[in-house]
């Protein structure tokens, strides 16, 4: 798609503005865009507008990009389907956060002629969750601070992770960071998926199980693994009858693979000891969601607004490289395509 359109056209290399393109930005929910990019360069041809609240809505959502040309999204918050996508004739560029956007129908952006490219990124920030969350969810520390902050005091009693065994579902890259962090903890690391090479998992000091072994023996179930169908719906009733009643669950991942109302009836009922959870199957979560409700109550239960990528180095990234696509894709460079 070429930058000279009716919007605008180059003079001497440069983008001269005839009519300002309009760049609207997806479910900035902290409103930090500009501050992580110098947005400056951009702002010379085009009207940048920034979204704060997430859309849910198809119908709203066409309305606000209905004069957009491109559009920023963040990775997997909201949803550009082919139906979304149809109704958009003006758009021409679709920039994403990370290499990859489950929620954007890239295939029918490309069937239209629309550009999709995304940025870089890296994972330890979810790492650094992953273990924040289990240490969290161990030791009770919403609960405990809340305690302090209305006027109490001790509350609970803390479980030790020395010594206890984690259970991996899913042993790829940030499965392997979580590992790495746990063992220097002092916990015993196990680990199953489909395909997990036991070789492989024991040369990261992890040992290979059966999916019985992992939840039926693991003080800890942290999972690590791509969303897919055969990954859809994997941790249910069965898994969590399996689990140990003080054994907790932490999930970084994607909500769909956690039956969620298997894991809120395992919850209320104490089959397992607690859960942290980053992901759901619907975000942003509903008010009347029942997690909402278990989490007001239950000592060890976290629940954090997807946060695992939402943070000031990756964000910085994020946003640069995003202005950089941009630029790029105005002056007829290679930008970072997705497929």
């Amino acid at each position: 798609m070429s930058a000279s359109t009716s919007r605008g056209e180059r003079v001497d290399g440069a983008f001269e503005r005839i009519e300002p393109l309009t760049i609207v930005v997806l479910d900035d929910y902290q409103n930090v865009a500009r501050e992580f990019a110098d947005w400056s360069r951009i702002d010379e041809f085009a009207n940048v507008r920034v979204l704060t609240e997430h859309i849910g809505s198809e119908e709203r959502l066409v309305d606000e990009l209905r004069d957009a040309q491109i559009v920023v999204a963040m990775r997997e918050r909201t949803r550009l389907t082919a139906s979304v996508i149809e109704q958009l004739p003006d758009l021409q560029l679709i920039v994403t956060t990370g290499p990859s956007n489950a929620a954007i129908d890239v295939a029918y952006a490309w069937q239209r002629g629309i550009f999709v490219c995304g940025t870089g990124g890296y994972i330890s920030p979810t790492t650094e969750l992953t273990i924040a969350l289990m240490m969290g969810v161990a030791r009770s520390i919403v609960c405990e601070a809340n305690s302090v902050a209305s006027g109490g005091w001790q509350t609970q009693v803390g479980l030790e992770l020395r010594g206890k065994t984690l259970g991996l579902v899913g042993l790829g890259r940030i499965g392997s960071e979580v590992a790495a962090v746990a063992q220097a903890l002092g916990m015993n690391v196990i680990a199953w998926s489909q395909n997990l090479d036991a070789e492989v998992a024991a040369s990261r000091g992890v040992r290979a199980v059966t999916r019985h072994e992992l939840f039926s023996t693991a003080d800890v179930v942290s999972i690590h693994l791509v969303l897919s169908d055969r990954s859809r719906g994997l941790v249910s009733t069965a898994e969590f009858t399996a689990m140990k009643p003080k054994a907790l669950l932490i999930n970084t991942s994607r909500g769909p693979i956690v039956d969620e109302m298997a894991l809120v009836h395992a919850l209320r009922n104490g089959t397992i000891g607690g859960a942290g959870l980053d992901v759901f199957d619907d975000e942003p979560l509903s008010l009347e969601h029942p997690l909402r409700e278990i989490a007001r109550t239950h000592p060890r239960v976290i629940l954090t607004p997807h946060i695992g990528y939402v943070t000031d180095g990756l964000y910085r990234q994020f946003f640069t490289e995003i202005v950089e696509d941009i630029e790029a894709w105005l002056n007829h460079q290679a930008i970072r395509v997705l497929s």
